[in-house]
């Protein structure tokens, strides 16, 4: 897919958007609802039907399978999503594409200040219209269309540096937080640190190793969420792969580096603290590279950009919170 160079991301996204759409009443029942589009058709393509009040207001969205399997009495308001995402009439073609990469939906709704709709932009128009590429089909290459969109919205962001600070800076304030929470950490636990300079010593190493499995572990979650749809039993296979992976990776770092602590300083107590601590701070980084990305994907952010510095934050402090108790409790 190329994106052509003539595409103007400023121009309005009402300009690419179909009007040959239907609007169901939200009062209605599905059998009048179904008469509806029978006697106004669907036109060239409907990918979702939206749901309005009296006043003509969106309010729901209703998804082909739930109207076409519901009892004919049914209300439409007992079937429909109430929250909708929708698009500003002043929207740009920038930001319509931001909306098909964050919420990975096929259209979206354009509606004035007064929530009416007056269009549907949906993927196939951007992919023939925007993108200028032929129509694909299917689920696999709609993905691809996401993908590469997302990849060509990157560039369009890369020529404005304050688009790209204001996009990145938010994140990164939780690396600043956990900064200062692992400062003040390491302050409380100082008496500990000065009567075991063992402890002192490994520091690093902690740090280095959980931010390094969370990032395995963050890496492997982002590509998979590539192409799975996550549902709550992707994630309990997932979760349980991850837990499995983890221990293993615990225990063997942990083992390894207690090995070492021992055989340099013959200190089986600071060996069995390090290693220990090491241990379960890396089954809880990998957890947390598993479980951020999946909770920002589901709130619909872009993990590639907020997984990095939550994940990292996380995993520093609980790692260091393990690892200073460890040794107050077992060290004194």
């Amino acid at each position: 897919m190329e994106l052509s160079g003539a595409a103007d991301f400023n121009a309005l996204a009402l300009e690419y958007a179909r009007k040959d759409f239907p609007l169901l009443q939200a009062g209605a029942s599905v059998e009048k609802a179904l008469e509806t589009i029978r006697r106004e058709g669907i036109g060239e393509r409907v990918i979702y039907f939206y749901a309005v009040d009296e006043r003509g207001r969106l309010v729901g969205v209703v998804p082909t399978r739930r109207l076409l399997t519901a009892a004919p009495a049914t209300a439409l308001r007992e079937i429909m999503v109430p929250r909708v995402i929708a698009l500003p009439a002043e929207a740009t073609v920038l930001e319509a594409c931001e909306f098909f990469v964050l919420y990975k939906l096929l259209a979206f709704p354009v509606v004035d200040a007064e929530r009416h709709v007056i269009g549907v932009v949906d993927a196939d128009v951007f992919m023939q219209s925007v993108l200028q590429t032929e129509e694909a089909t299917g689920e696999g290459a709609r993905y691809d269309f996401f993908e590469e969109l997302g990849f060509h919205l990157a560039q369009v962001r890369d020529a404005s540096p304050w688009r790209v600070f204001r996009y990145r800076f938010p994140w990164l304030l939780a690396t600043v937080a956990a900064g200062t929470a692992c400062a003040l950490l390491a302050g409380a636990f100082e008496v500990t640190l000065a009567r075991s300079l063992v402890i002192a010593f490994f520091l690093t190493m902690v740090l280095g190793l959980n931010e390094s499995v969370s990032t395995q572990s963050m890496s492997v979650t982002i590509q998979a969420l590539r192409s799975a749809r996550p549902t709550w039993r992707w994630f309990r296979v997932a979760f349980r792969r991850e837990l499995v992976t983890a221990l293993l990776l615990g225990l063997a770092c942990g083992g390894l580096v207690a090995a070492i602590v021992w055989l340099w300083r013959s200190d089986a107590r600071a060996a069995g603290v390090i290693g220990g601590s090491i241990a379960l701070s890396l089954v809880t980084a990998c957890l947390f590279g598993l479980g951020v990305p999946s909770l920002l994907h589901w709130l619909k952010l872009d993990p590639k950009i907020a997984a990095g510095p939550v994940t990292l934050a996380l995993a520093d402090f609980f790692a260091l919170l393990f690892y200073f108790t460890s040794a107050w409790i077992a060290l004194g």
